[in-house]
């Protein structure tokens, strides 16, 4: 049985963009193939909560090979969105140290439908604990009225100049 919703998306205005790629990419540092996350249109800090989507492409990377003439979206790539929505959320709202945050892990992750190319995969973040050291935010993902994807996104602060590799 799916987890109890955090959010009803029907009160969600889908037109009504916040944020758009290019002000993504002024706050997270993914480009190229690793850019999954299209467009914020909710976000309220006092309930930790934040929206966004990808809309998945039949020009993407993984179509090809996952799975030939029956593409589907890879579950590390729905992870992967969820994370940088919860990153964009802890960087635009100063809630970490870091520059960005790192994907540290996942708990309670299940998959519970596909996502093809011409879906969009809608992304409900809710903050469970978020303090200076780490942030855990439960994700849940759906594509039209389906939850195709849940679980926990742990995150941690990485700053750039503290990870270089040395020489």
């Amino acid at each position: 049985m799916p987890p109890a919703l955090h959010l009803d998306l029907a009160k969600i205005n889908f037109d009504a963009i916040e944020v758009d790629k290019e002000g993504i990419r002024k706050i997270l540092p993914q480009r190229f193939e690793m850019e999954h996350l299209d467009a914020i249109v909710f976000s309220d800090p006092s309930l930790a909560l934040i929206v966004g989507y990808k809309d998945c492409r039949s020009d993407e990377f993984w179509v090809r090979g996952h799975m030939p003439n029956y593409p589907l979206l890879p579950g590390v790539l729905m992870c992967e969105a969820a994370a940088q929505l919860c990153s964009y959320f802890i960087t635009v709202n100063k809630l970490s140290e870091g520059d960005f945050i790192g994907f540290a892990g996942l708990e309670n992750v299940r998959f519970r439908g596909p996502v093809h190319p011409g879906d969009r995969l809608v992304l409900v973040s809710k903050g469970i604990k978020i303090d200076r050291r780490r942030a855990i935010f439960n994700v849940q993902a759906f594509v039209r009225d389906a939850m195709v994807f849940h679980g926990d996104i742990i995150g941690v602060p990485i700053r750039r100049s503290e990870n270089l590799p040395a020489g």
